[in-house]
């Protein structure tokens, strides 16, 4: 099964990822290997990330965690750290959000 293209920003955010994982690992004066070591991940894992290439989500937050930068990674996501965020953070959010189909009219 051939797996679909990714969309260029996905794309672009990989590379930039990737780069600035690299990046970190650099200013940490750290080889390849010693980041694969500390994260408990393959070497490849780590030259796929910073590649841009992708790995899993488990991969890239175990990497971020021997680069020192996982805390910073998880608070970039934060939703509450959003304008809409912080609005909507008195509400109380839904457990799952379904959208209703609508019965279709019939036509005469």
């Amino acid at each position: 099964m051939a797996s679909k293209p990714l969309p260029a920003p996905v794309r672009r955010a990989m590379t930039e990822i990737g780069e600035d994982l690299a990046t970190w690992r650099r200013l940490r004066n750290l080889t390849i290997a010693q980041v694969a070591e500390r994260a408990d991940v393959a070497r490849g894992v780590v030259i796929r990330l910073e590649a841009g290439s992708g790995a899993t989500l488990e991969s890239t937050m175990r990497v971020a965690r021997a680069l020192g930068i996982l805390d910073s990674l998880a608070s970039a996501i934060d939703p509450y750290s959003t304008d809409i965020g912080r609005l909507r953070s008195e509400e109380t959010l839904p457990q799952r959000v379904r959208h209703r189909v609508m019965p279709q009219e019939k036509s005469p």
